[in-house]
């Protein structure tokens, strides 16, 4: 029955998450919390860790959550559970575009589906920005922010803004940093 209900969640998941991996972290969050599989918290460390893995995030989140709550069936049937959507819609869209490509109706959709991207993405990182930078139990004004990722993100922002020679590194040196200071700061 456990994996039932990761394929039928992660599908659900998998076909109103239209823009991405950061697109289905609401979807997640919600999951998370109406079925006690992981916290905000857990969610947050998957991302993050989904984001220095090779792979989509969400396929990587769908994997990590699905092991957890089924060992290695229940990393499959999740998986397979979230991509599913993308392949039908796919299949369907494929054979639909080259009759219906000039269609205005159709046009109109795509821009409101690209339109409705940017704001789940957003969504998601404001989401992440909030766990991440904020404390979620704080006891008053000062303990509200997070300092130690506050600061970090300001020296990590000046460094990929201002320093002329950082604008050169490919953006894995950064991850790599950042996991590198996660691990021992925080």
């Amino acid at each position: 029955m456990i994996y039932l209900r990761l394929f039928w969640e992660f599908f659900k998941t998998g076909l109103f998450a239209v823009g991405g991996g950061l697109a289905t972290l609401p979807f997640l969050s919600d999951l998370g919390h109406k079925t006690g599989w992981f916290t905000d918290a857990m969610l947050a460390n998957m991302v993050a860790v989904a984001e220095s893995t090779p792979g989509p995030i969400g396929v990587n989140t769908a994997t990590y959550v699905g092991f957890t709550v089924g060992g290695i069936p229940g990393g499959v049937i999740a998986t397979l559970g979230l991509v599913a959507p993308s392949l039908v819609i796919i299949l369907i869209i494929a054979t639909l575009l080259k009759t219906f490509a000039d269609n205005h109706f159709v046009k109109a959709i795509f821009k409101v589906l690209r339109a409705i991207s940017v704001a789940m993405v957003l969504c998601a990182g404001l989401s992440v920005a909030q766990t991440t930078l904020l404390n979620p139990e704080y006891a008053g004004i000062l303990d509200f922010l997070n300092y130690r990722a506050v600061l970090f993100f300001i020296i990590l922002l000046v460094f990929i803004q201002f320093v002329p020679k950082t604008k050169k590194w490919h953006p894995i040196i950064f991850i790599g940093i950042s996991a590198v200071v996660g691990l021992i700061a925080f």
